[in-house]
């Protein structure tokens, strides 16, 4: 990896990012929460179990069909928390705003939090707000920040994937990447594509209660399905086998991809999560899911296995295998 400079590669979630983030920031700052490389950390403080999360959005374009940067900002740092199995609480919002931007936007952007906010049952009580001038900045970059409440007997993390365990998904993926590709390129794909982007902490909730032992939560975001399975294979030593008629993807998803030299399974998700659960709780898990709105297209797509680790095989459609690889770097830059 270069480290004279940065490059967008870097940003986007894939190996260049994991590099730059084990090189630079780790060392620096290490210590046994951050190590974990977790989507939140997890940590006791005056008797109560917390996570806590941060992300930035830069997404452009900052509408889109589906959502927007608000609803996608709210979304992303509801979801990180609820990957924990956390009940989120409380957000801040810190705002840079690029001089000359329309009120009328930074509005319908508020308006989109709010919702999310009110939908996710948490409220936004802090922040920050910055305007810096015009081509110091592209439009308005948002950062959310949110601490939860974990359960004190529940532990999700991504290092604890076990041989034997179950492997699902929560509904189609690369909706949000195809969509933002769409929206930036100008490409008239299917008029119905639109983002996931969406809270997914109610339905963890409810996968919570089924009383299921439940080992990995993980949401497919930047770098996709492939990026979050391989990740998952890393942190736990595990192999992952998953089966590619399985998957669920939208046909228009499929068919863009197949046009465009695509891959679904490096497309971002933003309202789609990963579970990885022993097998005798996966048929009630699956069924919790598949009662909720954001759930109803979940699928079992594999297993976790003991060969191979640190590996992710798919078992093609034709009877074949391959090698999924954690991509270098997400196919589109600013896709959250």
């Amino acid at each position: 990896m270069n480290l004279d400079k940065i490059f967008l590669d870097q940003g986007s979630g894939g190996r260049s990012s994991r590099e730059l983030i084990e090189k630079l920031f780790i060392p620096k700052f290490k210590n046994s929460y951050l190590n974990e490389l977790n989507d939140s950390a997890v940590f006791e403080l005056g008797g109560a179990k917390l996570a806590l999360t941060t992300d930035s959005f830069v997404v452009d374009p900052i509408f889109f069909p589906g959502g927007d940067i608000g609803s996608l900002a709210v979304c992303g740092t509801v979801n990180d928390l609820a990957m924990r199995g956390a009940r989120p609480c409380y957000l801040s919002a810190g705002f840079i705003i690029e001089e000359g931007f329309l009120i009328k936007d930074l509005e319908q952007i508020l308006f989109s939090m709010e919702k999310i906010a009110r939908e996710a049952d948490i409220q936004i009580v802090t922040g920050d707000t910055k305007v810096v001038p015009k081509g110091a900045a592209d439009k308005i970059f948002i950062n959310t920040s949110g601490i939860g409440l974990v359960p004190l007997h529940i532990d999700i993390a991504g290092q604890n994937a076990k041989p034997g365990d179950a492997v699902l998904i929560s509904g189609n993926i690369g909706d949000h990447g195809m969509t933002i590709l769409s929206s930036r390129e100008g490409l008239f794909l299917d008029s119905l594509l639109k983002s996931d982007v969406s809270p997914l902490n109610h339905m963890v909730q409810k996968m919570l209660k089924t009383g299921s032992e439940i080992h990995v939560l993980r949401d497919p975001t930047r770098g996709g399905l492939a990026t979050t399975l391989n990740e998952i294979a890393f942190q736990s030593q595990v192999g992952i086998e998953v089966f590619q008629e399985a998957i669920p993807i939208h046909e228009s998803v499929l068919a863009a991809s197949e046009i465009l030299g695509l891959d679904p399974l490096n497309m971002a998700n933003e309202g789609k999560l990963v579970a990885v659960l022993p097998e005798i709780y996966a048929e009630t898990v699956l069924a919790a899911m598949k009662e909720t709105s954001y759930g109803s297209g979940a699928a079992l797509i594999g297993w976790v296995k003991a060969e191979n680790p640190g590996k992710v095989i798919m078992k093609t459609a034709i009877g074949g295998k391959r090698l999924i690889d954690m991509p270098a770097g997400e196919q589109l830059p600013r896709i959250c």
